[in-house]
């Protein structure tokens, strides 16, 4: 199947305004800069105006017709997530997946979306407020409130909305690669990629210098994140980071799980991945090349990561990327 293009929001009253705004930023059409070609519509059961959570009026939405051209329907949260969809609604998204599109919510539309059935039996990521209730409510399916997303292939859940845009940002890379992922994360300012089955984390201040001290850190740990996706091809160490951000390793550490949700270990590793997965997408370049430029060292070592995060190798990698695009 081809890589989703068509993107249709299911909305309804209380619809979150932050999620809005989210999806139709994501999936513009960013084809003037090369493929893909998004076409981004939203769509809802009520013909009527309805009100976001923060009190704006939405116009101009479809009716539930525009699911059965959607490659990709997102169900959007709402602050309204114990109120069931409608039949119809649940009719529409069901008929939807049997047609194969992909189906998406996170926050409190993970929720909603656990109503139509089409979890049960599936691990699911829901807001942490909301998880024990569906638990509760929905017990067939298999709530992980740890999560950022649950990626079960023709549906995937986020946590809240943040975790939402790591999850729609790993679905641009599940299905059109590191270049449309890369266009998007720029666009939208977004932090570097999280490893998956982490949940954000903020560290509490017990007073008004640790806070400061702390929001310098932050600071120093971004800077570095920059400084460091120049230089992949070298052998960075932990330490070697710790010295560039000025803070003791063990400071260093804390600081900077903070800030992204992992090591520097295995952000090191996710981004020479990535790395490499755009040299193999838009280069002829040999899988032993493309190691040393991205600082595995050798081309071994690089299939290895690749088969843990893919299941196959580069060179397989590459075909099915080519052969798909």
């Amino acid at each position: 199947m081809a890589p989703f293009q068509c993107v249709v929001a299911y909305v309804t009253h209380g619809v979150s305004s932050f999620g809005l705004g989210l999806v139709n930023r994501l999936f513009a059409d960013r084809s003037a800069a090369g493929p893909p070609a998004f076409t981004c519509t939203f769509c809802s059961d009520d013909e009527r105006g309805l009100r976001t959570d923060l009190g704006l009026l939405m116009e101009g939405h479809h009716g539930l017709a525009a699911m059965t051209a959607a490659d990709l329907i997102v169900v959007l949260p709402t602050d309204e997530p114990l109120v069931p969809l409608k039949p119809q609604v649940v009719d529409a998204l069901r008929q939807a997946h049997r047609r194969g599109t992909i189906i998406a919510a996170y926050g409190s539309g993970s929720f909603l979306l656990a109503g139509t059935g089409l979890l049960d039996g599936r691990r699911a990521a829901t807001d942490r407020d909301l998880a024990e209730k569906m638990a509760r409510r929905y017990p067939r399916v298999k709530v992980d409130p740890a999560a950022l997303y649950c990626d079960e292939g023709d549906i995937v859940t986020g946590a809240d909305g943040l975790a939402g845009l790591d999850m729609f940002l790993h679905l641009l890379r599940r299905e059109h690669g590191t270049a449309a992922f890369t266009a998007a994360a720029h666009d939208v300012l977004a932090l570097p990629r999280r490893e998956n089955g982490q949940v954000r984390y903020v560290a509490p201040a017990s007073d008004t210098d640790t806070a400061s001290r702390a929001a310098v850190d932050r600071d120093r740990v971004t800077d570095l994140l920059e400084w460091a996706r120049t230089r992949l091809q070298q052998p960075l160490s932990v330490d070697d980071l710790a010295r560039q951000a000025l803070m003791s390793p063990r400071t260093f550490a804390r600081r900077f799980r903070e800030a992204t949700g992992t090591t520097p270990q295995a952000w090191l590793r996710d981004q020479r991945l990535d790395r490499a997965e755009g040299l193999l997408e838009t280069t002829d370049l040999p899988v032993e090349k493309i190691a040393h430029l991205v600082g595995f060292g050798s081309g071994g070592v690089l299939r290895l990561h690749f088969a843990k995060r893919h299941g196959v190798g580069p060179h397989e990698y590459r075909r099915a990327f080519h052969a798909r695009s």
